[in-house]
């Protein structure tokens, strides 16, 4: 019996990995017997009203693309996943724990691995013994991390590479062959197609909701999902996880394991795509973002304040803009919106009242958010903001939860921070965005006055050399621009730790050569460009339509 899969996509003809094409439309059910029927239509209708509920958005009316390509957002269970609860359960987890409350499934099943025996199951229970942790929601942290990160049966061999692995999951080695024998001996891969029909059920329960939550974050950033990236969202169905929802963050992989209880955690999935969408965009725009760094001083004293977010500045941006945006996508009444502000800055999200108020521009502009992100951040007055906070009082800590009921606690993140060249000076920084300003407003001779400035400080600033370049640009200097970009895609000054730089240094290299004639040069730039690792989305499709005709790199008012 083959499994199916929900996958949100738009129209097109995709290959499936056993070489089938199938004929797909936002959800897809991959199992040739299953199909959920699409909801083309409704979903189209929806967006529409949706869209035209905000503010500052034009009354016209939403057509379907024709040949948008999938997104990278799945709906769907794991083997690896059901196997490693299994072998879990199998072990003794919550063996003493009542069922009340769980999923029939989850409950059925406890007692049948229970009595599991054999070689392999015996090597379980003492692997899970010599690795059981004091707290019940970290040991099933380990785990649920292993059957995110496991290929498929019935070798179950990580999908990444070992120095991306995540700690919990590196503390369970020698786990795999184990669990990879338990699923020989005791059937597993049988006991999976057993359970198809509950899985089924729950994928089909979900679809409307999360169609509706795709779809109306991606149309009020104006998104587009590219199938080609890297970076994707998956909604992993599995009972046997318990109550718990799970949010993980691995790198480009960000994940969400539910339960399938009776209610969706509409607010938590919502949630998690929003930190999907918006997570890249401070480290991508890390000098735009740094400027504002002061406040998170502020938010840092707040007692409330998770501390993984006091640290980190990048994390704690996003987290504030994601809850700008949810504030914004609710509609609140004026009052609901001025109680919500205020809980946010006793709560410490400080960031989050500013950001608000910038969106109404957003929206009443043009660009995806992708594009528009600098405009947004670069408004914020930091030192108002810093008066402001002075007069904020934060509240309380909240009562510690019950870390001994694994079924209540929300797992979260792991972050790769991506690597960037930015100062920690608030004068570097100030300098770095009257430049990038400067830039934007088609001033070379105020743009290369504010690079210089960071240059007399930091002489070899990726950043500012890269302003340089584009102001050699805007005077129509190509040689000079080659001179600057080349000496930031090779060398010891190679900017290879600021992808940004580096990918946009290679386009405009390309730019320059296919200028000159150089078709071959330019082609092998467009593709250094798309080689640089997590390289932004903007200089990769530059760089792709660099690659497929003469000419195709240029876009109109297209800069990072």
């Amino acid at each position: 019996m083959a499994r199916s899969v929900c996958r949100i996509v738009f129209p097109a003809r995709r290959a499936k990995p056993d070489g089938r094409k199938v004929e797909s439309l936002f959800f897809v059910n991959s199992g040739p017997h299953r199909t959920i029927p699409s909801l083309a239509a409704p979903l189209l209708a929806l967006l529409s009203t949706t869209l035209l509920c905000i503010p500052g958005r034009a009354q016209a009316p939403i057509l379907p693309p024709r040949h948008a390509p999938p997104t990278n957002v799945t709906v769907d269970g794991s083997e690896a996943m059901f196997t490693t609860m299994c072998a879990l359960h199998a072990a003794g987890f919550e063996q003493d724990v009542s069922t009340a409350g769980w999923h029939p499934l989850r409950a059925r099943l406890r007692e049948q691995l229970l009595q599991q025996r054999g070689p392999a199951v015996e090597a379980l229970r003492q692997f899970y013994k010599e690795h059981e942790l004091a707290d019940p929601g970290d040991t099933l942290s380990r785990y649920v991390w292993f059957g995110l990160v496991s290929g498929p049966a019935p070798q179950f061999k990580p999908i990444v590479r070992r120095d991306e692995l995540p700690p919990d999951v590196i503390a369970l080695e020698g786990f795999g062959d184990i669990l990879a024998d338990y699923y020989k001996e005791q059937k597993i891969g049988q006991l999976w197609k057993q359970v198809q029909p509950a899985y089924d059920k729950e994928i089909a329960r979900l679809h409307d909701a999360i169609s509706r939550i795709v779809f109306v974050a991606n149309g009020y950033l104006r998104e587009i999902q590219n199938s080609a990236d890297p970076r994707t969202f998956a909604i992993v169905v599995e009972p046997m996880v318990g109550r718990i929802t799970n949010v993980r963050n691995s790198g480009d992989r960000y994940a969400i394991i539910l339960s399938g209880s009776q209610d969706v955690p509409l607010d938590v999935v919502r949630h998690a795509y929003l930190h999907f969408l918006l997570d890249p965009l401070p480290l991508r725009y890390s000098h735009v973002v740094a400027a504002k760094r002061p406040l998170l001083d502020y938010a840092a004293r707040a007692p409330r304040l998770p501390v993984e977010l006091r640290d980190e500045f990048s994390a704690f941006f996003a987290e504030c803009l994601v809850r700008a945006v949810e504030l914004r996508l609710k509609r609140a009444s004026p009052g609901e919106r001025d109680a919500a502000l205020q809980l946010a800055d006793a709560d410490g999200y400080v960031l989050e009242r500013p950001l608000f108020a910038m969106l109404a521009s957003f929206e009443k502009s043009e660009p995806s958010m992708t594009l528009y992100f600098p405009d947004l951040v670069r408004p914020i007055d930091t030192s108002a903001e810093m008066k402001r906070l002075d007069r904020v009082t934060f509240a309380a800590a909240d009562p510690a939860p019950d870390s001994n009921d694994p079924s209540k606690r929300e797992i979260t993140r792991i972050r790769r921070n991506l690597p960037g060249t930015v100062p920690n000076d608030p004068d570097a920084l100030t300098a770095l965005n009257e430049g990038e300003k400067q830039i934007a407003e088609k001033n070379p001779r105020a743009a290369e006055a504010a690079f210089q400035k960071v240059l007399a400080r930091y002489p070899e600033q990726a950043r500012a050399r890269y302003g340089l370049g584009l102001v050699a640009m805007l005077e129509g200097d190509p040689a000079k621009a080659q001179e600057v970009f080349g000496r930031l895609v090779n060398g010891e000054h190679a900017a290879t730790n600021d992808p940004m730089v580096l990918a946009w240094s290679h386009v405009y290299l390309g730019r320059i050569y296919e200028g000159n004639g150089q078709r071959d040069r330019a082609k092998q730039e467009f593709q250094a460009a798309l080689d640089v690792p997590n390289g932004p989305e903007p200089a990769r499709l530059a760089a792709q339509r660099g690659l497929q005709a003469p000419g195709g790199s240029r876009k109109a008012s297209e800069h990072p």
